[in-house]
């Protein structure tokens, strides 16, 4: 990927919440077109708000960027709402499994394509699409989106980020909650998305082991700030890494942080 043109570009960012609790003290990472990014770092390491930012979204919760820049397609974000990012491509699946419980799978799904005004023959082509990526979701497609389990309505929330047709996906905790073979699904349906549609994902995680699998690249935050990035599977083989950062038990060997 390293030839491949940058579709995000996150510099030198802090950010605060409320005037005085600094959350990210110095962010940066950068995603290529086409590939899979891992957002790595336990509680509080920053990872919720570094996708806030990137999705301008800091505001709503009387958070705000203070320094840095964040660029995608070599735009910057922090002066373009929400929704028109959404509209060029940066589409965000919030963290929670965040869907209107008292509509049905498909409705859910169908409010995704109306946010671009979509035409009617697109959303059902678009519905299709999602329905082959996530077979469970067919299945339940009438079925209340509150009635269903965790695991479908993980997909439901991501299926309905991919009825926006977006550029750059970005996801937050995906696995939180879920059964390892459900985690094991999505994150299989992710790369499969990634391999032959091209989507560009961004994805933080708390579960390392199954991020750094599926993962191009990672990126590790610590109080705030990027320690370490490389490539997935050599940080996955790091024991050093494992143990220092990512909460895991490990021998230390050394390590040299970013």
């Amino acid at each position: 990927m390293t030839g491949a043109p940058k579709l995000l570009e996150v510099t030198g960012l802090k950010a605060t919440y409320g005037h005085s609790i600094t959350a990210l003290d110095g962010v940066d990472l950068s995603l290529a077109e086409g590939e899979i990014l891992a957002l790595l770092g336990g509680n509080g390491a920053g990872k919720t708000t570094t996708l806030k930012a990137i999705s301008n979204l800091l505001p709503a919760e009387r958070g705000r960027v203070t320094e840095g820049a964040v660029r995608y397609q070599g735009e910057t974000v922090l002066s373009r709402s929400p929704a028109a990012l959404v509209r060029a491509g940066l589409v965000q699946v919030l963290e929670g499994r965040h869907c209107f419980k008292s509509l049905s799978v498909e409705e859910n799904l169908v409010s995704g394509g109306l946010g671009r005004s979509a035409s009617r023959t697109e959303i059902a082509e678009d519905l299709e699409r999602v329905y082959s990526w996530f077979p469970r979701l067919r299945d339940k497609r009438r079925a209340l989106s509150g009635l269903t389990s965790g695991g479908e309505q993980q997909m439901t929330a991501i299926g309905r980020a991919l009825m926006a047709r977006p550029r750059l996906l970005i996801l937050d905790e995906p696995s939180m909650g879920l059964a390892p073979i459900v985690v094991q699904d999505i994150f299989r349906a992710l790369r499969r998305l990634n391999t032959q549609e091209g989507l560009s994902i961004l994805v933080a995680e708390q579960n390392s082991a199954i991020a750094l699998t599926y993962a191009d690249r990672a990126v590790i935050l610590e109080n705030g700030r990027t320690v370490l990035e490389g490539d997935a599977r050599e940080l996955k083989a790091r024991g050093d890494v494992r143990a220092f950062y990512l909460g895991q038990k490990a021998a230390p060997t050394g390590l040299a942080a970013h």
